[in-house]
């Protein structure tokens, strides 16, 4: 007779069963590098569209002669009493042609600074964490924001027709070269951004997360993205603003600064020193009023853009 051997049931491996919160998060795949780049163009060119007028005024308050003018108000009403609307947009060219490439490297710096500190996306970053993405984007667009600012400025300050922005361009390269005429303000223009777009991304983030848990959805509306971006407009220009100062003086100066990084103190000594303390932040309240709609504008356009690349599989 055959026996028949019982199996216990201790006998057999007990499955194991997995929490797919205990998990770690699958890692987001990023968007194509081609999106990265088109939407950060998209935003680059809403910003300049929207906010230049304002930065006009920014400019000029900040480098005209002292008593020139009265305020940001008196800015905006001599140019166009003398120069015409138009006025306000001297200089437009420059960040139109080149602020594209600007915002293309930062979006896809600072995607990429994300990536490096976690690979599992933006939202498992911290706000810390997110401010120092943004640093090193901000870092890393100097280089082609140093120049577009610099054609840019020197557009601006001009108060009659002057020089076209190929003269400008061509006199820059001819007269002091690629480090003392292109690029002159690189550093200082490094040292606003830094902390300029740590504050940037870290208000933006802030402010999108606070609405994402308010409204109870991943996908915020576009008032959302408005304010989000506005906020972190605000906190870019609080956060760097008179560095901003020393990098018109500087760009505008007819003699290139000196002296490597020591420049930057040493400007800021002068201008607190001849001018006042005050003088560091001129032309603040038009920069913040700018900010508003042109920050919003660029995060709104950027994020639109992409979400419609990818949505639709471009």
């Amino acid at each position: 007779m055959q026996r028949t051997i019982p199996i216990m049931a201790e006998a057999l491996p007990t499955p194991v069963s997995l929490d797919a919160d205990a998990l770690p998060p699958k890692p987001v795949p990023p968007p194509p590098l081609h999106v990265e780049l088109i939407a950060g163009s998209v935003g680059g060119a809403a910003q300049v569209i929207v906010g230049h007028p304002l930065d006009t005024i920014k400019v000029r308050a900040q480098t005209a002669p002292p008593g020139m003018f009265k305020g940001p108000w008196d800015v905006a009403v001599k140019t166009v009493q003398r120069e015409g609307v138009l006025g306000l947009y001297k200089g437009l060219l420059s960040p139109l042609l080149g602020i594209a490439s600007v915002n293309s490297l930062l979006f896809f710096s600072y995607s990429l600074s994300r990536r490096l500190i976690s690979p599992y996306g933006s939202d498992s970053l911290s706000i810390p964490q997110t401010a120092l993405a943004g640093a090193l984007a901000g870092g890393a667009q100097s280089i082609l924001a140093s120049p577009v600012e610099l054609f840019k400025i020197r557009m601006q300050a001009q108060y009659t027709p002057g020089k076209r922005l190929s003269d400008v361009a061509r006199e820059e390269w001819a007269e002091r070269g690629l480090k003392r005429g292109v690029f002159r303000g690189f550093w200082v223009t490094v040292a606003r951004e830094i902390p300029a777009y740590a504050g940037f991304y870290a208000a933006f983030e802030t402010s999108k997360r606070a609405f994402k848990k308010r409204l109870g959805t991943e996908s915020l509306p576009v008032w959302a993205l408005l304010t989000s971006g506005s906020t972190g407009g605000i906190a870019y220009w609080l956060a760097s603003y008179p560095f901003d100062v020393v990098k018109s003086r500087v760009q505008l100066g007819e003699i290139p600064a000196t002296g490597g990084l020591s420049y930057i103190p040493r400007t800021i000594a002068q201008i607190a020193n001849t001018e006042g303390t005050r003088a560091l932040f001129r032309g603040l309240t038009p920069t913040l009023i700018r900010s508003i709609p042109a920050a919003a504008s660029t995060f709104v356009a950027f994020e639109l853009t992409r979400d419609f690349l990818i949505d639709k599989g471009l």
